[in-house]
């Protein structure tokens, strides 16, 4: 499992990194939907739909994303403003609904969730290829924030974790794991705003003047958040009785299961980023 889990990342990461760094717009947005309409294929499976509202339902994701390609492609204006919207929407969706669902255990209809789905997948569409327009270094900071914290979590859970986050969702993340999480994106927050006064980069706007507080506190904030998507997923997938979103990523599982931490803190963090 271990064998096959890297060799997929091995395969993987070079083709997201060349195309993040040296593939044309074009290129990162085909690939960026991609990775959409794979998500919501899988998201499909999760809702409880029937087999003909599943189909109907991946019709939809379909049409919504070919109708958001045109609009970046056609009117890169509106696109931003009907992005702009989304990342409200998504940011409302996370911070408000989610936590409600997950405290209350309420697991509301198909079509509620195939429509929170809709507020998942391509707020986070629009975001990989808005902050990748900005810079691919801004991308990729944002991103390690996940990264970090993701494994940060892990090897804190293992050596301190004694109290559990969700037993009943997840049971392998603690709160130990969350605060070592936090502890590791504080430092690399502290580490950024170093490296932007110590030099002008990409990311010196985030962090200039006195606003090198605001965007580790920032960070922290979209590290929260992270966890919350990861714990959202695995809620999605025990409610469809489902180990994993699919199977797409041999020893990884699914899109949804590389990208859950990403859904929750991307479109926010692009909203963030909306106000530099």
């Amino acid at each position: 499992m271990l064998k096959t889990r890297v060799l997929t990342a091995i395969v993987i990461l070079p083709v997201v990194l060349g195309l993040l760094f040296a593939g044309s717009d074009r290129a990162w947005t085909i690939f960026a939907l991609v990775i959409a309409l794979l998500a919501g294929w899988e998201w499909s499976r999760l809702c409880g739909f029937s087999a003909a509202a599943t189909l109907a339902y991946q019709g939809i994701g379909v049409a919504t994303g070919l109708a958001l390609a045109a609009l970046w492609q056609f009117d890169p204006a509106r696109f931003s403003a009907v992005a702009l919207a989304g990342y409200v929407v998504a940011t409302g969706f996370w911070i408000i609904a989610v936590p409600l669902w997950l405290r209350l255990k309420l697991r509301p209809s198909p079509w509620v969730l195939g429509l929170a789905g809709l507020a998942v997948i391509w707020p986070l569409w629009a975001a990989l290829v808005e902050l990748r327009a900005a810079s691919p270094w801004v991308l990729l900071a944002i991103t390690s924030i996940v990264w970090i914290a993701d494994i940060a979590a892990y090897f804190a859970g293992r050596r301190f974790g004694k109290r559990r986050l969700a037993p009943a969702i997840s049971p392998g993340k603690t709160w130990e794991g969350v605060a070592g999480a936090l502890v590791a994106v504080l430092a690399y927050g502290i580490l950024l705003d170093g490296l932007a006064y110590s030099r002008v980069t990409v990311l010196s706007p985030f962090f200039g003047a006195a606003g090198g507080a605001v965007a580790v506190v920032a960070m922290l904030a979209l590290a929260v958040l992270s966890v919350l998507g990861d714990l959202f997923e695995s809620w999605m997938k025990r409610g469809a009785g489902r180990k994993d979103s699919s199977s797409l990523l041999p020893g990884h599982g699914g899109v949804l299961d590389r990208v859950d931490a990403l859904t929750s803190s991307l479109p926010v963090a692009a909203l963030l980023v909306s106000f530099v």
